[in-house]
């Protein structure tokens, strides 16, 4: 091979950086990953050869047998309440006003339906409709999909009593859940964001006494657990909660944390 050759074919030495050159004659191509993670994983290796197999500059991928290491969460991290911390965090709430009252109804329609935030924030008032005799919650989730489940006693409860107190028009397309003018008591026709909700639900936490890490997905969690340990199966929570697999389900289900305590607590010493 010629030197001219095997200057074409050189390989630079990978850095642990987020950019890395590769030099082919003139031509400069700039690989870039998200994180050394993933260089850690083999992967920008790979993706090295690969683009030189692709350049025709050597004739195979020497690499290709590299598997990174698998990632396999069979546990969530979003922190869990209880159901007597959930009622604690609901009855802590002062409902004697009309912001009490929409915090109170936001929290509530969070752990009864299973839902996300900003599936719960992006709700018109049409949204919470009566059927027959039973009042509903239609869900604005992701890529514009709607997901429709029946409102939980308590669920209704809280939001026929904001409702109640906001005066809102029934069946209007205007937000359900609003923002207020600072610190008062009057709600405008702005729609509260998920940021917004998310600091709503931390100032309740710290007024409650409660963990600081608890946040607006907690309370997913939370009513996934509380079903599951009265006897709800993993399917109809999925069902419920809208996810595409039981999988994603079985993450917040945090039943056998008990359990392990229980077991861990057999060992006398």
């Amino acid at each position: 091979m010629s030197t001219e050759n095997s200057a074409q074919t050189r390989v630079l030495k990978p850095c642990l950086t987020t950019e890395r050159q590769l030099s082919y004659g003139n031509k400069i191509t700039m690989i870039r990953t998200t994180s050394l993670r993933r260089f850690d994983s083999g992967i920008p290796i790979r993706m090295c050869f690969d683009w030189l197999v692709t350049g025709q500059i050597i004739p195979t991928n020497p690499a290709a047998s590299v598997r990174g290491p698998k990632y396999v969460v069979k546990r969530g991290k979003t922190p869990v309440l209880s159901a007597d911390e959930a009622r604690q965090l609901l009855d802590s709430i002062d409902c004697s006003t009309l912001v009490g009252l929409r915090d109170r109804a936001l929290i509530g329609t969070m752990i009864f339906t299973f839902a996300r935030v900003s599936a719960v924030v992006n709700m018109s008032v049409e949204d919470y409709y009566q059927f027959g005799k039973r009042s509903w919650i239609r869900l604005h989730e992701k890529g514009g999909k709607f997901h429709e489940v029946p409102a939980h006693h308590k669920a209704q409860e809280f939001l026929d009593a904001y409702l109640a107190c906001a005066g809102l028009e029934p069946d209007s397309a205007t937000p359900l859940f609003r923002t207020a003018v600072g610190r008062s008591d009057v709600l405008t026709d702005l729609q509260l964001s998920r940021r917004d909700a998310l600091r709503m639900v931390k100032r309740r936490v710290a007024d409650a006494k409660m963990s600081r890490k608890i946040c607006c997905h907690s309370f997913r969690a939370t009513g996934i657990t509380a079903y599951l340990e009265n006897g709800g199966t993993i399917e109809k929570a999925q069902a419920i909660a809208g996810h595409e697999s039981p999988r994603t389900t079985k993450l917040y289900d945090r039943t056998n944390d008990d359990v392990t305590l229980d077991e861990i607590e057999r060992i006398l010493i």
